[in-house]
């Protein structure tokens, strides 16, 4: 997948400063390696991110646009914001990658795809049967991970209306049985400096922006053992109004699943491949920041709620400042109550949700303008 990115000037270069931070054959391994080569997570992550630092190399991203990434895509996303250089998004491609692959060692767990039912009725059985939503990846997509007899039962005995599809990987990733590789992730992680986001880059733990490198830090950590909410990062893109989605590669997947959104559906949507798709990713993103050149910055962030449920804010008055981890309400949802925070610190500039009103995940509820007291 590397062998097209390889032909362009001075990739070479990046992709062995890329080898010697990891200590892989990444140029090998991205061109004339074989599945079995590949397959292990300790190799298929940085060679994921490899792909994607190559091909960002190649497009010029201002404070208009909008960062996002699938689990691993998380780091080449916190790249592409500013948050981390592309060394650091590499060497930390490669620890997350090694002790994951190392935690799956441990036990034998693994993960499948739960395709259709009532997301609530999915949930109840993998919680029946002990598994995780290791991937909340959209409606009528969840990824169930778990011991492998749990796995078994949910196939032979899936929820109403879904079907299950075993999926080829190391082990269950994004649940608790990822504890070693989260601790030993955080020791490394801890000794980063990030920056703070230059394009807005939303998170996976719940489609909330991310307003500090620090912050991007410790959830890059979290993210290890939790779930992927891609559903409500793909429903912040939409309340955003993003007008296109570009996907770095190995692309494909996730504009598949944003073909699949009832908003985002209806924007331009560019997987990009080959160095042949980077004219058209160039034009999409001049196109979509007509003010690339006036130096703008976004002065607000959306909250928004991570479950489906009902809305109970807290008594907080708009124009209030607020600090980072401040309460903002509760979700009451089918099962439990979701708290919702300002994961940064601003002023609440406007309540779009209030007291009793049902909420989707995703939906925004309330607008914070970033900084300190107005």
């Amino acid at each position: 997948m590397l062998a097209p990115w390889l032909e362009l000037p001075g990739a070479h270069d990046r992709l062995a400063r890329m080898s010697t931070i990891t200590g892989l054959e990444l140029e090998r391994l991205g061109t004339t390696a074989g599945p079995d080569d590949i397959k292990d997570t300790a190799v298929t992550q940085p060679l994921i991110v490899a792909a994607g630092l190559l091909a960002l190399a190649e497009l010029t991203l201002d404070c208009g646009a909008v960062a996002a990434g699938h689990s691993i895509g998380e780091i080449t996303a916190a790249a592409a914001a500013g948050v981390l250089t592309a060394e650091t998004a590499i060497a930390l491609a490669a620890v997350r990658g090694r002790e994951m692959a190392a935690a799956c060692a441990i036990t034998p767990t693994g993960m499948s795809a739960v395709l259709g039912g009532d997301a609530d009725d999915v949930l109840d059985r993998l919680e029946a049967l002990g598994l995780s939503p290791a991937n909340r990846n959209a409606a009528g997509q969840v990824v169930a991970a778990g011991p492998l007899d749990a796995l078994e039962k949910l196939a032979a005995d899936p929820p109403a209306g879904a079907r299950v599809r075993s999926l080829p990987v190391a082990g269950a990733f994004h649940t608790d049985y990822m504890t070693p590789a989260r601790d030993a992730f955080e020791t490394v992680a801890a000794a980063v400096t990030a920056a703070d986001p230059g394009p807005l880059l939303i998170s996976n733990a719940d489609g909330a922006a991310v307003q500090t490198g620090p912050e991007l830090i410790r959830r890059l950590v979290s993210q290890v053992t939790s779930s992927v909410r891609w559903d409500l990062c793909q429903d912040t893109l939409a309340a955003l109004g993003v007008t296109a989605i570009i996907e770095l590669p190995p692309a494909g997947t996730l504009i598949g699943l944003a073909k699949r959104h009832p908003v985002l559906k209806n924007v331009e949507l560019l997987a990009l491949k080959t160095p042949d798709d980077l004219a058209a990713a160039g034009a999409l993103l001049e196109q979509a920041t007509p003010g690339r050149d006036q130096g703008h910055t976004a002065d607000w962030r959306i909250v928004v709620s991570p479950v489906n449920g009902t809305f109970h804010p807290a008594g907080h008055a708009e124009g209030d400042h607020l600090t980072a981890g401040t309460a903002l309400g509760v979700v009451e949802a089918r099962r439990d109550e979701q708290r919702v925070s300002a994961s940064y610190e601003g002023v609440l500039g406007e309540w779009i949700a209030v007291e009793g009103d049902l909420v989707a995940a995703g939906q925004p509820l309330a607008l914070l303008h970033p900084g300190g007291p107005a």
